[in-house]
């Protein structure tokens, strides 16, 4: 008879920072072995029952210490079966991305690392991160959850340009990004403008989902 593989839910739940104008990924210590004290992604083992999405507001709640209703989206990614990832034994890894509110500072242990810097982490997290980051990259503009969850409802022309940047890597141009953004469904170029310029010039004009 063969045993059924323990499924556990690990979660790339990310924020983008204006003010550092990139995307966070949020980490913590572990609290217990293996691993214990060091950082990782928040994962928890998925219940009998539960479904993924619930699977990462948990582990978000439990883990990064978010409240409830911080995930603004969630979707999934890929699975990773390296029979040796938990010295615990085999487990299947349902690796997830999840969003927050660019917004979201939350005291605790949660640690909020540029995606360029993300230290060591436990398990194989480091390379979850290193194989979802691509994939992560071909959702922004793509995906309207993914992309509305990440900026919020509503950004500029350079803070979509540096969230373009902190996923693949590259910075567009900005006509090119405009271009790709107008065929976005739901996202619209407003009228509208942000705050005025600490040095005076022509504040940006605002994108906003319909």
């Amino acid at each position: 008879m063969i045993e059924s593989t323990p499924v556990s839910v690990d979660v790339l739940v990310m924020r983008f920072d204006p003010g550092a104008r990139t995307v966070l990924l949020g980490i913590a210590p572990r609290a217990a072995e293996p691993f214990e004290g060091e950082l990782a992604l928040p994962g928890v083992l998925l219940g009998l029952g539960e479904r993924l999405r619930d699977a990462a507001g948990r582990a978000a709640v439990t883990k990064l210490g978010l409240p409830p209703d911080a995930l603004s989206a969630t979707g999934q990614l890929v699975t990773f079966d390296e029979p040796n990832r938990d010295p615990r034994g085999p487990t299947l890894s349902i690796a997830l991305w999840a969003t927050t509110d660019p917004a979201l500072d939350v005291p605790g242990d949660v640690v909020w690392t540029p995606l360029d810097a993300v230290p060591p982490l436990a398990f194989d997290h480091d390379r979850i991160v290193a194989d979802c980051r691509p994939l992560l990259a071909d959702r922004l503009w793509r995906d309207v959850a993914f992309t509305a969850g990440l900026l919020g409802p509503a950004f500029t022309t350079a803070q979509a340009l540096d969230a373009t940047e902190a996923l693949t890597g590259d910075r567009p141009y900005p006509a090119n990004l405009g271009r790709i953004m107008e065929r976005v469904p739901g996202l619209r170029r407003t009228t509208e403008h942000a705050a005025a310029l600490p040095k005076g010039g022509r504040p940006p004009s605002l994108w906003r989902w319909e």
